[in-house]
This record gives C-alpha cells, structure tokens and sequence, in this order.
C-alpha cells in the first residue's frame, strides 16, 4: 500500500486557506497512485489554537470544513487531524482527534487519549481525554491511530495509561501518529529513538508525520519517519519542508543510518522557519533590524536573509558619540557581505536634543543608565517609525543571556515584533556564528573576536555588569532549562555569591519578559509562555532567608 505522510504547514486559524493547501496536496497524491494520505495534528484550524477553540463559531467550522475533503476521499484515504466536538456532552465537549475519511464519507473518528500539559502545552484546559483507542481497516489491514503525546507514554512518567500498548493489545499491523511536535535543539535524537523503541517494543512498524512550519514563536521541524517492526528507522524524510513523504508497506527499504545534523545547521534551519513563517503568515513581506556591528544583529540579519532573501532584508545603522568606528565599518561590511540595504542614521542630533530638554531636571547627578537607555530607545523608536511608514517588521536582536538578566532596555532595543534569537544562548550565538563562517567570511571577523559592547558608554563592554557569558550561560541553563536550585548549581562547582547574584537577575528582570517580543523557541525552557513566572513575587529558598526571630 503507497501511503503519502504529508508533514503539512497550517496557518492557525486560516481553516479556509489550510482545506485549500490540503486539497492541492491530495489531488497531488492521488495522481501518484496513492492508497492513503496522512496529515499532523490539528492540521485543518493549526496547532496551537488556543483560546480560538473557545469560539463556538470556530469548531463549527472545522466539523463544515471536514466535509470539504469527503469528495477526494472517494479516490483516496484521508487521516487527518481536527477538532471533534461531541454534542452528546454539555459543558467541555471537545476532542483533538483524528478522522478517518473513506468513500465519501467519514469513517471513523479517533480521539487524542493523552493530553500534555506542560512547557507550551495546555490542552487539558480545552479537550476531553479518549476514554478508548482507535483501530481502524485499511485495505485489509489494521492500524492503530495515536496522536502526538500518545506515543510519549514511556517518556513522560506522569501517564498511567499507555494508549499505543492499547492499541498493540487489540492486534494491528501497523501503528499511525500524527504530531505537532515542536522542535527543540537535540530533540530529534529522542524523537527517532521513541519511535525507534516503540515499534520493537510492540513488534509493529511506526508510521510518523509531524506538522511543520511556525506558529507565533513555535516553530515545528516537520518530517515522516518510519520504523519497521525490529524498531529499524527504514525512512526519514527532510524536515523543515511539507512536501509529500511517500512510502510503501509492502516494500519497506533497508534501514537508513540515522545521521543527526550538524547542531548549528539545524538552529540556522529552524531560526529560518520562524522568522519566515512569522513574516509570511503575519502579512509581512520585509523586516527590518538595527546594525551595531556586534555579533547579535549580525546573526539575525544572517538569519533574516537566510529565510526572505538579501531583497528583503533591510538594516540600519544607527551610531551615536559611543560607537566605534570598527562597530561602524563592521556594520557596513555585513551589509555588503549579505546583500542588504543599509540605512545609516546618526541619533546625535536627537540624543543632544534629548539631554539639552532633560539635563535641568536630572539635576546634576552623574551619567548613568538614564542617558544608556534614552540611546536604545532613540533607535528602537527610530525602527518603529521606518516600520510603520513602509510596512516592515522590525525584529529585535536581543539574545536569551541578556533577556534572561535584563541587559536590554524596555521600548529601545527590545522593540519589535520578532526576537529572532531570544531563545539563543550568547555562547550558541558565537558558535552559529562561526558556523555561517564555515564556507567564507560572511560576518565580519572582528564582529566575533572583539569584546561585546552596548556601546552606550566610553570603553563599555558587557562584562562590566555581567560574568563572562561562559560562565553565565551556564549557570543560566541550570537554572532556567533544568529549574535547578541554588545549591544544586553551587554543587556542580558555581560561586555561591555569583550563583545567587545571577538568579536574583533573572528573576528581577521579570517585567521586562512580560513586555518582550515573541522569542522563537528552540529550547526546551524558552521565556513566554512555556515558563510562568508571576512578575511580582519574591521567591526566595528557606535556607537563604530568615524566619525565627533570634
């Protein structure tokens, strides 16, 4: 049997626009001859929708909107992912389920039985969980239907039930999930191996589709895996497309070797999927950053371009007393490099007029942060006027270092619609950086060797406030990524006092996140909406604060 795994890019929402991708899809794959299609998760309204499941209207369409695939399923099988409302319920009556369309008409509906409700995941607040498995007859064999969080059972120990052991159970010839899996730096090694352990442990070949694309900052790498039933992955398709994955049960291939990319290709591949799916669905069609000359706007105008095309990519530069001519030079060098128009705007004139209309009432107190930040926020308020004059989005250029200690500056440089690279870690940014290199000098040299600077003062550098990012990074990791304490970070081998002072930072620069651009997430702890932190509060452990009296 020739089944086509589509791992297909839906807009959240665009029910419309995803019924017409599909269709094109389906007509695609019944001139090749095949038996059945499967589509991811949610694929008719996206994954996530949300609060949009609230809307009565919204899961109405998506039952209306199902019935647009009946007609093709007369010349092909159809799995694919929606919402299923049961009217035999009051109250919360919604399923993320998968139909099984067959014949015009639609067979069977299976239902999610696992519900994740952790990092971006909040789906027990909108769905019911399946009280049973689904197997379905296909050409005369039998396959199991899971969803997504229903193959992790062996991973997340929270689960009681396993819904694929169910399944296995009943006696089937092959086992089916449909996913939106988000993507995470080293995930895919975890991803093949469950699908790897799952089909040997229960003896069946495992057929994978995963949705890709990027929704808000989520970004889903795609790809089609399949295992046979020794547990052998015998194919994989490329990821980051929704092209077609075609693959015949009755003529599996040999088991391909599972080569894992290269880390900082795939982090470049899956920053590219953001920011243009952001762009694209968003109704952008150019972005706009400021050019420091430093190594974090260099990376996103790297990635911008990687995604949209040099055309469609504009910087600009914007240099104040503090600036460098190297930081100039190496700003204009980047541009050149990648194509890009560069626009260069001195803010002199408007940081003088600025100081000239506040110095009576700063009263002679000495330069500090006050006039730094008024700086950042003469350039962030000058992309937002390019932005709103020519229709650009304006991406921010902050990394996850400086977002996590709030070494950035509300409404200056965290002003935009995208932070491309919030996520990243500023030793991973060094490290992607070199990567671009690899082939020929696309970001200037000095870009990376030099000392980092905000450059919003005489002879400033990043570490007269901060640790060596080095050493930040990783007692950033230990706390935000793998929520460790204080003592189970000095243990590894931290300061305690450097310890304490970085986690102080991070936890007072809450409000700032609060107020941040959507960060692409590419960890498995991004800021936004995977991590919950209450912005006023003052957490701090027992044994570092005093309650008795004496």
């Amino acid at each position: 049997m020739k089944i086509a795994l589509i791992p297909f890019n839906p807009v959240v929402g665009d029910i419309c626009g995803n019924i017409r991708s599909m269709r094109d899809s389906l007509r695609f794959c019944i001139e090749q001859q095949t038996a059945l299609a499967v589509f991811p998760e949610l694929a008719i309204c996206g994954y996530p929708p949300r609060d949009l499941l609230d809307k009565p209207s919204f899961i109405t369409d998506t039952q209306i909107a199902l019935r647009h695939l009946l007609d093709l399923s007369e010349q092909i099988d159809i799995i694919v992912g929606f919402v299923y409302r049961d009217e035999s319920k009051s109250g919360k009556n919604l399923y993320n389920a998968a139909a099984f369309l067959s014949g015009g008409k639609i067979n069977t509906v299976a239902r999610k039985m696992l519900l994740p409700t952790y990092d971006v995941f909040d789906e027990d607040r909108y769905f019911l969980s399946s009280p049973e498995v689904t197997v379905v007859r296909i050409k005369n064999k039998r396959f199991g239907i899971t969803i997504c969080e229903d193959l992790w059972f062996p991973i997340q120990s929270k689960y009681t039930v396993d819904p694929v052991g169910l399944i296995a159970a009943k006696g089937v010839d092959y086992l089916i999930n449909i996913s939106a899996s988000p993507f995470e730096e080293g995930k895919l090694k975890t991803r093949l191996g469950l699908i790897s352990d799952t089909a040997k442990r229960f003896n069946m070949p495992v057929l994978y589709v995963n949705q890709s694309g990027a929704n808000d900052g989520i970004i889903f790498d795609g790809g089609a895996v399949v295992a046979d039933e020794n547990g052998a992955v015998c194919a994989m398709s490329p990821r980051f497309s929704q092209e077609p994955y075609f693959i015949d049960t009755e003529n599996f291939p040999e088991s391909v070797q599972q080569l894992l990319p290269d880390k900082n290709q795939d982090l470049q591949e899956a920053l590219a999927m953001g920011v243009r799916d952001y762009t694209r669905k968003t109704g952008f069609s150019k972005v706009a950053l400021g050019l420091s000359g430093g190594i974090d706007s260099a990376i996103t105008a790297a990635i911008a371009v990687k995604a949209l095309g040099s055309e469609n990519v504009i910087g600009v530069s914007m240099p104040s007393r503090f600036s460098s001519p190297g930081s100039i030079a190496d700003a204009k060098e980047l541009s050149e490099s990648l194509g890009i128009t560069m626009y260069t705007i001195p803010i002199e004139p408007m940081f003088e007029a600025y100081l000239a209309h506040l110095t009576p009432y700063f009263f002679n107190k000495e330069f500090n942060i006050a006039e730094e930040n008024i700086q950042a926020r003469i350039r962030g308020n000058i992309l937002m006027a390019l932005s709103n004059k020519h229709g650009w989005l304006v991406l921010t250029t902050g990394n996850k270092s400086e977002l996590a200690v709030g070494y950035c500056t509300l409404y200056g440089d965290m002003c935009g619609g995208l932070a491309v690279i919030g996520d990243v870690f500023k030793t991973r940014v060094y490290e992607l950086a070199k990567h671009i290199n690899a082939n020929g000098t696309v970001i200037p040299e000095s870009t990376i060797t030099k000392p980092p600077s905000a450059e919003l003062r005489h002879n400033q550098t990043d570490q007269d406030t901060l640790p060596e990012y080095s050493l930040l990074d990783a007692i950033l990791r230990e706390y935000i990524e793998h929520q460790k304490g204080v003592e189970e970070i000095v243990k590894i081998g931290y300061d305690k006092e450097t310890v304490l002072r970085i986690i102080q930072m991070v936890d007072r620069s809450e409000y700032k996140r609060r107020q941040a651009a959507i960060a692409l997430k590419i960890s498995v702890k991004a800021f936004g909406e995977g991590r919950r932190i209450p912005v006023v509060q003052n957490y701090v452990p027992l044994d570092h604060c005093k309650i008795a009296d004496n």
